[in-house]
């Protein structure tokens, strides 16, 4: 059992964050939050189930940074609606 526990804490250790630690530079258009009109950012669902498993700190961390979201892949326009 103790080991069980071992190595769900190690899990989580090496999961922590693993968007801000594992998903490479985080670009302008995943820092930057959407204006109104402007498509939303997509979530990168890989990490985010990391994430949920080890908690809250995790994801405070992610969405903080902003590397919990899908880089743009900059098709998409800037332009307002009412432009």
């Amino acid at each position: 059992m103790k080991k069980k526990l071992a190595l769900g804490l190690l899990v989580c250790v090496l999961l922590n964050s693993c968007a801000t630690i594992l998903g490479g530079r985080i670009t302008t258009s995943q820092k930057t939050k959407p204006k109104r009109g402007e498509t939303k950012r997509q979530i990168q669902v890989g990490y985010f189930i990391a994430d949920v498993i080890c908690l809250a700190v995790p994801l405070a961390i992610d969405f903080g940074t902003g590397a919990i979201y899908k880089p743009s892949s900059g098709k998409t326009s800037s332009k307002s609606v009412n432009e």
